[in-house]
C-alpha cells in the first residue's frame, strides 16, 4: 500500500463532513428567515393588557418597546437652523421648578409683544420644543396671568381615559366638562403629555381621531368640499390618518362660547383668507389690542392648514412620512416615534423619496425658510408703523369710527403675519402660499394706512 491510499480514503469522509455542514447552515438560514418572517407578522408581544383606561406610554412600552425607546428621546432639545430649541438653565422656584426652559422669543424679537399687546402670549411665547415638554410647559407658562380655560388640555395632555371617565364613556360629554373648567381644576385630572392612546387602538393599534374638536371640524371642511355626514374614523384612509392623528393639535382654533368648547374654523375652507372669512362671519375676536382698541385674532399653530396647501400634501406625502419616517429593527419596519424635524434626520425623512444629496436637501429646505422669514421681518416692521400711525391718530382725537377701516386693517394684517410666524415650519410646508399670505399682510397693512389719510 502506497502513501497515497489511506488519503484517498479521506476524501469521501471530508465530503460527507462538509455536506453535513452545508445541510446545517441551509436549515439555519431557513429558520432564521422564517423567524424574521415570523417577527414581521407580528407586530408585538402582548406582555401586558391594554384598554381605554391605561394612559401611561412606559406601560404600552412593555408590548412596543421599539416605538417606546423613541418615543422617551422627544425630551431632546435640538435646534435646526431656524426651528428647534435649545435648553437654557434656570433657578427653580417654588412656583416654576423647572430646572431648564427654552429661549424666550419675546426676548429675541420685542416687536412680537407688541403686536400681542394685552393678550396672554405678550407675556410669555417661548422656542417649540419636544412633545415631552407639553404638559410641562403649559403648566408653568406666565401666560397664566391671565385666566386660561380647561380647554387647553385638549392639545398638552393625554386626555382620552380622563374625557372617558368624566363623560360617563362619552368622550365629546368629557371633553365638554373639562373644556368648562378653570385650568388649575382641569389640571387636577392630567397626569402626563400626549401618550399611544391618544392616537392608538389600544386592542387593534389602528390609528384614530380621539378629539371631538377634529372629528366635528374635519366633518364640516368635508361638507365644504361636498361630502356629507363625513366621519373620520370611518372613512378615512390609513394614510390619511397618518396627517390626521397630528392635525388634531397641529391646527389653528379657538375657543368657542362661554363653555370654552375647542372649535376650528373650516367651514369655507382651510386657508388663511377663507378662516378669517369665516372669523368675520361670527364676529369672533381673541382680545382687544391694548393700545389701538382693534379686534384681535391671534393664530395658533396652523401646520396642517398650510400643509394642505403645499406639493407634499398634494403628493400624498403624510405628517408620519418625515416626521416620524420609518425604521428597520430586525426584520420589523417600525414607525419612529421620536418625532422632530426631518432636518435632523435628512436620510430617513427626504431621501426615501429625493435621490438628491444631503446637504442640497437641506440647503433647499433652508433657503425656503431664510426667504419666508426675511418677508415675515418685512412684515413684521410694517406693522409696527401701522400700529404707529393708529395710535397717533388716537392720541390727536381720531374718533373711533374714524379709525374702524384702520383698525379692521390691523386685524387682517395680524391675522394673516401670525399665521405665517405661528405656522411651524418657516414656511416649508408651503412656501407659495406662506409668500401669498404674507402678501395678504402687507396689503393689509397698506389699507390701513390709506385709510388714516397717509400715501
Amino acid at each position: 500500500m502506497t502513501n497515497e491510499q489511506p488519503r484517498r480514503w479521506l476524501i469521501p469522509i471530508g465530503v460527507g463532513v462538509a455536506s453535513a455542514f452545508a445541510v446545517f447552515a441551509l436549515l439555519a438560514l431557513i429558520m432564521n428567515i422564517a423567524e424574521h418572517k415570523r417577527d414581521a407578522r407580528e407586530p408585538f408581544v402582548r406582555v401586558v393588557e391594554l384598554d381605554e383606561s391605561v394612559d401611561d406610554p412606559a406601560v404600552w412600552g412593555q408590548n412596543f418597546p421599539d416605538q417606546y425607546d423613541a418615543f422617551v428621546r422627544t425630551v431632546d432639545m435640538q435646534r435646526t437652523r431656524f426651528g428647534g430649541s435649545e435648553a437654557l438653565p434656570r433657578p427653580p422656584s417654588r412656583v416654576d421648578p423647572r430646572l431648564l426652559v427654552s429661549r424666550s422669543l419675546l426676548d429675541e424679537d420685542p416687536r412680537l409683544a407688541r403686536m400681542w399687546a394685552g393678550y396672554a402670549f405678550s407675556i410669555d411665547y417661548r422656542e417649540k420644543r419636544g412633545h415631552a415638554y407639553m404638559l410641562e410647559d403649559q403648566t408653568f407658562t406666565a401666560r397664566h396671568q391671565k385666566p386660561q380655560p380647561g380647554t387647553c388640555m385638549s392639545c398638552h395632555a393625554s386626555t382620552v381615559s380622563v374625557w372617558r371617565a368624566l363623560g360617563d364613556g362619552d368622550l365629546a360629554a368629557g371633553a365638554a366638562k373639562m373644556s368648562a373648567m378653570p385650568y388649575a381644576e382641569a389640571r387636577t385630572h392630567v397626569n402626563q403629555a400626549i401618550a399611544c392612546i391618544d392616537c392608538h387602538d389600544p386592542e387593534t393599534l389602528d390609528l384614530r381621531i380621539t378629539r371631538p374638536a377634529f372629528i366635528d371640524g374635519i366633518r364640516a371642511l368635508k361638507a365644504a368640499q361636498g361630502i356629507d355626514d363625513y366621519d373620520v374614523n370611518r372613512m378615512a384612509t390609513r394614510a390619511e390618518l397618518r396627517t390626521y392623528v397630528c392635525a388634531q393639535c397641529h391646527v389653528e382654533y379657538y375657543f368657542a362660547g362661554a363653555e370654552k368648547t375647542l372649535t376650528h374654523p373650516w367651514q369655507k375652507g382651510v386657508r388663511a383668507d377663507q378662516m378669517f372669512a369665516r372669523y368675520q362671519d361670527i364676529g369672533f375676536s381673541d382680545w382687544t389690542h391694548e393700545s389701538t382698541q382693534a379686534p384681535m385674532l391671534k393664530p395658533q399653530h396652523p401646520e396642517f392648514e398650510l400643509w394642505s396647501q403645499g406639493t407634499h400634501a398634494q403628493a400624498g406625502v403624510t405628517c408620519v412620512d418625515c416626521h416620524m419616517p420609518y425604521q428597520r429593527v430586525g426584520a420589523k419596519k417600525v414607525t419612529d416615534h421620536h418625532i422632530r424635524s426631518p432636518l435632523l434626520d435628512i436620510n430617513r425623512a427626504s431621501q426615501t423619496c429625493h435621490n438628491v444629496p444631503e446637504s442640497q436637501l437641506l440647503a433647499r429646505a433652508e433657503g425656503i425658510q431664510a426667504k419666508t422669514i426675511e418677508m415675515a421681518d418685512g412684515g413684521l416692521a410694517a406693522l409696527m408703523g401701522l400700529i404707529d400711525a393708529i395710535e397717533a391718530a388716537r392720541a390727536a382725537g381720531t374718533s373711533a369710527e374714524q379709525l374702524e377701516s384702520a383698525l379692521q386693517a390691523q386685524r387682517r394684517a395680524t391675522w394673516y403675519l401670525d399665521f405665517v410666524l405661528a405656522e411651524n415650519s418657516s414656511g416649508f410646508h408651503a412656501p407659495q402660499e406662506s409668500a401669498r399670505v404674507l402678501f395678504l399682510a402687507m396689503d393689509a397693512i397698506r389699507a390701513g394706512h390709506v385709510a388714516l389719510g397717509e400715501r
